[in-house]
């Protein structure tokens, strides 16, 4: 039997470390943050995601509306070059297309797409193309690891081919995860990181 959690207005079914979210909610943003706050709850391996969104109002809004909404947010956000962002929305999904010179461009506009009246989901399929053209010190991502204190990084292992960094090994937590993939792509030079850590809470 599995263990069944209310949280808030969802319902986590979790078993042998696999969380399974149900319920509903009222924007795409709230769905998002169900699924992040479960990755940071000890002992989850996995996430089903079965979260349900429903407006509220009586007024629906367009694809047209949630495109204007998007280069607006777009436009006012310094950290997103909007001219470089390509947006097609359809039936309430909005696919995000182009090449940025950093990751935490491509985590500011899916972001900013999140908060929006309408939004339904977002495909991120914008590509990270640095100007910068340095070979990636492998060394440098291993000393960054090292240096954070919330990191154990006995057992991570670091491979560079090109502009494309891979992570793999085990670390204690989701958020280690999460944050060693950060730190990766930190690095200069960097198009693209595999992260590839596996999640094990009793090691």
């Amino acid at each position: 039997m599995g263990t069944v959690i209310e949280c808030s207005r969802n319902w986590w079914t979790t078993k042998d470390g696999v969380v399974t979210l149900t319920g509903t909610v009222d924007s795409y943003s709230k769905k998002s943050e169900a699924e992040e706050a479960v990755k940071k709850v000890a002992g989850v391996k996995a996430v089903v995601e079965k979260i349900e969104i429903k407006f509220n109002g009586t007024g629906n809004t367009t694809d047209s509306d949630i495109a204007t909404e998007v280069i607006n947010a777009f436009k006012w956000n310094w950290e997103i070059p909007s001219d470089k962002v390509k947006v097609k929305v359809e039936a309430g999904w909005v696919s995000l297309d182009g090449n940025l010179n950093w990751n935490y461009q491509k985590e500011a506009a899916k972001k900013a797409v999140c908060k929006l009246n309408g939004v339904k989901g977002v495909n991120n399929n914008i590509k990270i193309q640095s100007e910068i053209n340095n070979e990636i010190e492998k060394k440098d991502i291993e000393n960054a690891l090292g240096r954070n204190w919330s990191i154990d990084d006995s057992d991570i292992k670091v491979k560079v081919s090109g502009h494309k960094v891979t992570l793999n090994g085990v670390v204690d937590s989701w958020y280690q995860k999460d944050e060693a993939g950060r730190i990766a792509w930190n690095a200069p030079g960097v198009w693209n990181v595999e992260n590839e850590l596996l999640v094990d809470y009793t090691n």
